[in-house]
């Protein structure tokens, strides 16, 4: 019963809520770039408030192949076979398996490594990914996609776009930033020529909010070392150079906010119901106890009212081969060294609630 009110809540949350529209009225270009397909994704493709021009795809959580695959597969689902998909990189600029294993051999383990990763250090709750190689086939749990990739390469696709569209696209971007960094050494007006950059990386002292197991489990990760967070660590190369490149806005969500969040069994259920029927059964069978890192960095383009607390930093990433290699860094006005990193204003908090009742109503948007 507890569990039904709260869907039905959240039902009635979503449609009193009220979504910013761009100043203009009209709706957002936004590239996603990122290493998979999950609620992120759908968020803003099925919001009227987003033009979603291509999904590029990364190396991070999993390998670019099965990204890519992932990414066809979601579009399908989704019944958006019009958005073109684009595979980037496979590897960090200059981080990899063997160098990771090393650093872990000097410093400690890694609580999360993607790609790389094999098993837990500890018991947790979450399931172990399986491991996969660069290149091995892809066969996805959830079906295999008939639609193909695009045959262009993602920091050309990047570029492209944003010459083509100057001043107007938004990137999101929730993985590492491997192609944005690529983009930027291929064309230095790349960056410049983008509207906006919403990242999710980084991390400055993020605290356990809610009490149960699972955020229990996921504040391991950030008890010893508040700074360091996973996109960035995969990548710490890419995201200095994406840190000081000459983007217009910047807007960071760093891991600290999504302590207050988490992909609850009531919330899968409430968007499962709210969804079409075939995008509601692939909602209805995502793993629940996460926190909503990237859902945050959707919903904060979305409603940028859900966010309540935000500071303007200067912010970069330490690329140092030691104890804090991608580690965020960070300074107010006037402590930063000056070396090209950009002021960026970064979430540090956000309404959970809102992001909740949000995610509902943007899943019904799917049954138009």
């Amino acid at each position: 019963m507890k569990a039904l009110l709260r869907a039905v809540l959240l039902a009635v949350l979503a449609a009193l809520l009220p979504v910013a529209a761009h100043a203009d009225g009209a709706r957002r270009k936004v590239i996603i770039d990122d290493e998979g397909f999950a609620l992120m994704h759908l968020m803003l493709l099925e919001s009227d408030r987003v033009d979603v021009l291509g999904i590029t795809t990364v190396s991070g959580n999993t390998w670019a192949n099965r990204a890519t695959a992932m990414a066809l597969r979601g579009l399908e689902i989704a019944h958006r076979g019009d958005v073109p998909v684009v595979q980037g990189a496979t590897y960090p600029l200059l981080n990899s398996e063997a160098l990771t294993e090393r650093w872990e051999a000097l410093y400690g383990k890694l609580t999360w490594k993607g790609a790389w990763m094999k098993q837990w250090v500890e018991p947790t709750r979450q399931s172990t990914p399986a491991y996969h190689g660069p290149t091995d086939p892809v066969d996805l749990p959830w079906g295999n996609p008939g639609l193909k990739a695009s045959p262009e390469i993602a920091a050309n696709f990047l570029i492209r776009m944003v010459h083509k569209y100057p001043g107007q696209i938004t990137i999101v971007a929730c993985g590492p930033l491997t192609n944005l960094a690529l983009a930027q050494r291929l064309d230095p007006e790349f960056a410049a020529l983008a509207g906006e950059l919403v990242y999710m990386g980084g991390s400055l002292n993020p605290q356990q909010q809610l009490d149960n197991v699972s955020a229990a489990q996921f504040a391991r990760e950030y008890a010893n070392s508040p700074r360091r967070e996973f996109n960035a660590r995969f990548d710490p190369e890419a995201a200095s150079i994406v840190s000081r490149s000459p983007w217009r806005k910047i807007t960071v969500v760093p891991a600290d906010p999504a302590t207050g969040t988490q992909l609850t069994p009531e919330l899968v259920k409430a968007m499962s119901a709210a969804a079409a029927p075939e995008l509601g059964r692939f909602i209805g069978g995502m793993e629940a106890g996460f926190p909503m890192w990237d859902e945050i960095a959707a919903g904060v383009l979305l409603d940028p009212g859900m966010v309540t607390e935000a500071e303007e930093l200067y912010v970069d990433y330490n690329a140092q081969f030691g104890a804090g290699y991608g580690d965020m860094l960070s300074w107010r006005e006037g402590y930063q060294p000056g070396l090209g990193e950009r002021k960026a204003t970064v979430v540090r908090k956000i309404d959970a609630a809102r992001l909740d009742a949000l995610m509902v109503q943007v899943m019904a948007a799917s049954r138009r």
